[in-house]
């Protein structure tokens, strides 16, 4: 008997059904030799301080380093602490009796560095001994599944890749529990949540904020002319090179040009250029247009592409590569026809006249190669499955379409000492571009050579100001993350250059930024993200430190990515995080100077046991089992010490101005605690609260 090892219960129906297991068990499938089994995720994790004989949350107790980590059943956590998930510890013992009655395994869980975590701690945790080979495959389709039965590999081929899943999950393990304790212990009451990702994260949308919030405006003025086109009743328009800070200066340059009303031609460059169409998409590009095109978060994407992927659509999702093998370019054009056949983009498939190549790399992919859609139809999608399964064949079309071919010409011209430049575009050969139908209009120059005196139809002077970094999209977040904090990296091939040495990976990316929204850290207004008090709070604390540093964590992940290659080994990687656990503990606990408070004289309002503190954001019960957080800022507005004791006293505050919505309009209302003591508003027109709106840890 054989037992294979899906990650999910749709899975394992799949592989149950092509297999010939078709008998229900309760937890498994049975049949023609094969027992058939989900994992339902991570079965089992490495066990909590309290496991290791550590008493949690004590100054002397850290930093938390066991010699050797033990695994558990997944853990759940409940008002009396963590205990065993009993929905894991029943699948545990279905698989362990599996094993028992088999002569080898084959895993089928999902074909990346968690997907083979999930496997070998369910292996270890279990003791079992018996062979075990992977199943290795990019799609669910039945012919991948087959073809990936008849071609299974050792599963020995796959340690490396279980070495780097097993140094990221201690690594996360000892960083963020030993920075969310000592952090929480230097504070005195509450939790503060720190991670080794999660923090730096954080970090990026607090500088943003801040670098935002502080932008000084500076005025901006620029000069132009234009002169009579080629064509009747058109005029090229000139701008000049230089802009001025001030309009004085400006001015005086503007009337110069306006006395003398002509110009002269300096150069003229003429070049052709040659857009190559986009990469295919991997996961962070899909969630990061997705977002920017559609509003969809990060983790709405991933849950519509992993649906598309069960549904036997689209190949394997959580990939970092853009590029595609040799062999799978050979399927391509089967892909393309049967794409045809249902497609919006049909006529620009039929008339495709060969394919590009530029997405066709070996040595670029990596575990999966990129997103492609299979040669199933799609029927019955929901409207936002639609959308991205539409995204994803849309880019196949553009990317094997041939080149955007355009000549460009540059005219530059002096006038008082100012130069001036005019550009020009002529498409020669629309290429992918032609796809969602963005050509560009043709802008045609007059063949101006070098000398010529160009006569001014009018000459204006254009005033604006500077303007700040937008605050984070997920969009813009996801690319900070992709290259570690380098910002602006345009150019497309940089950046897949910089991927070894991002933040997180394609697959925990979107749960990082949902871990930051739950946690109160940070909130969505519209498409941005804003940090709240809480957050700002922590990054003040932490900023400087190497738990926020980007480029470190950075280099983190290139390094558990040389362990996946045999360039690393574990253990020397662990001895590395252990120092820098140790450090970041040390100066993590150092933080309690920070945290100055004084009593308010209020008994808090929830546990009536403990007496509410004031603290410089924050008033909170010092009942250790309780810890009642009431931020101050709610809505923009910073209660007073005053304002704060009414609420906590009265359970509701006199009506207060000073108020801002979302939409920035100024509002007045009273503060007032809900049933769970979570802060709303009291508007004077109502006779009770308004239940529309949940403030706390949503402060801008």
């Amino acid at each position: 008997m054989i037992t294979i090892l899906a990650e999910k219960p749709s899975v394992a129906r799949e592989i149950a059904r092509i297999t010939g297991a078709t008998r229900k068990e309760e937890g498994y499938y049975t049949g023609n030799g094969y027992h058939v089994t989900w994992a339902l995720g991570h079965l089992v994790q490495p066990a909590l301080p309290d496991g290791y004989g550590f008493k949690g949350f004590r100054r002397d107790s850290l930093p938390v380093i066991p010699e050797e980590f033990m695994l558990i059943p997944r853990q759940v956590r409940t008002d009396k602490g963590y205990k065993a998930d009993a929905a894991a510890v029943k699948q545990i013992k279905v698989i362990t009796k599996l094993w028992n009655e088999s002569d080898s395994i084959i895993v089928a869980t999902d074909c990346a560095r968690e997907g083979e975590l999930i496997f070998r701690y369910l292996y270890a945790y279990t003791g079992c001994t018996l062979p075990f080979r992977r199943l290795w495959i990019s799609s669910l389709t039945d012919t991948a599944i087959r073809k990936g039965m008849k071609e299974l590999k050792d599963g020995h081929e796959y340690d490396n890749l279980y070495q780097a899943a097993k140094a990221r999950s201690e690594a996360d393990w000892l960083v963020g529990i030993n920075g969310t304790q000592a952090l929480t212990v230097a504070a005195g009451r509450g939790t503060y949540s720190v991670g080794r990702v999660q923090t730096p994260t954080l970090a990026m949308v607090c500088k943003r904020y801040w670098e935002n919030r502080h932008f000084t405006p500076k005025p901006v003025h620029q000069l132009h002319f234009s002169v009579p086109s080629a064509n009747a009743g058109t005029v090229v328009k000139f701008a000049s090179v230089k802009k001025w800070q001030d309009k004085n200066e400006a001015a005086i340059l503007y009337n110069k040009v306006k006395a003398k009303m002509c110009a002269t031609v300096t150069k003229v460059e003429k070049k052709q250029k040659v857009e190559n169409p986009p990469l295919l998409y991997d996961l962070t590009t899909l969630q990061k247009e997705a977002n920017t095109k559609h509003g969809f978060t990060a983790e709405q994407t991933l849950e519509l592409v992993q649906k598309l992927y069960e549904a036997k659509l689209v190949t394997y999702p959580r990939t970092s590569s853009r590029h595609i093998p040799e062999d799978v370019f050979a399927e391509v054009p089967l892909l393309l026809e049967r794409l045809a056949s249902h497609s919006a983009l049909s006529d620009k498939i039929v008339n495709l006249d060969g394919l590009n190549r530029r997405s066709v790399d070996a040595s670029k992919v990596t575990d999966h190669h990129a997103l492609l859609v299979t040669p199933n139809r799609p029927l019955a999608l929901y409207k936002n499955e639609q959308i991205i399964y539409d995204m994803i064949a849309g880019r196949m079309v553009e990317a094997f379409s041939p080149e955007c071919v355009k000549d460009t010409t540059t005219v530059e011209a002096e006038c008082e000492g100012m130069s001036f430049e005019a550009k020009g575009c002529i498409v020669h050969k629309s290429g992918w571009r032609d796809v969602y139908g963005g050509n560009e209009e043709d802008t045609l120059l007059p063949d101006w050579k070098e000398g010529n005196t160009l006569p001014m139809a009018g000459c204006t002077m254009s005033s604006g100001m500077t303007r700040p970094k937008p605050l984070h999209t997920e969009s813009s977040l996801l690319a900070a993350m992709e290259t570690a904090g380098r910002e602006d990296v345009e150019n497309e091939e940089v950046r897949q250059a910089l991927k070894g040495c991002g933040i997180g990976t394609p697959a925990t990316r979107a749960a990082i930024i949902e871990t930051l929204l739950k946690r109160e850290y940070m909130v969505r207004v519209k498409k941005s993200l804003v940090p709240t008090e809480k957050g700002l709070a922590l990054y003040s604390i932490v900023k400087d430190m190497d738990i926020a540093d980007v480029e470190m964590t950075g280099q983190w992940e290139a390094e558990l990515a040389d362990i996946e290659k045999g360039k690393t080994s574990h253990e020397a990687f662990m001895r590395d995080i252990e120092s820098y656990t140790r450090k970041i503990t040390t100066d993590l606990l150092a933080c309690d100077r920070i945290f100055g408070h004084k009593a308010s004289g209020c008994a808090c309002p929830k546990c009536g046991k403990g007496t509410m503190q004031f603290y410089g954001k924050v008033v909170r019960c010092d009942n250790p089992d309780c810890a009642l957080p009431v931020f101050r800022q709610i809505a923009g507005k910073t209660l007073t010490d005053g304002e704060m004791t009414d609420l906590l006293a009265k359970g509701k505050t006199e009506v207060l101005g000073g108020f801002k919505s979302r939409q920035g309009k100024p509002f007045s209302a009273a503060v007032a605690f809900d049933v769970d003591f979570n802060t709303n508003f009291i508007f004077p027109e109502a006779k009770g609260a308004r239940k529309g709106t949940n403030m706390k840890g949503k402060q801008k």
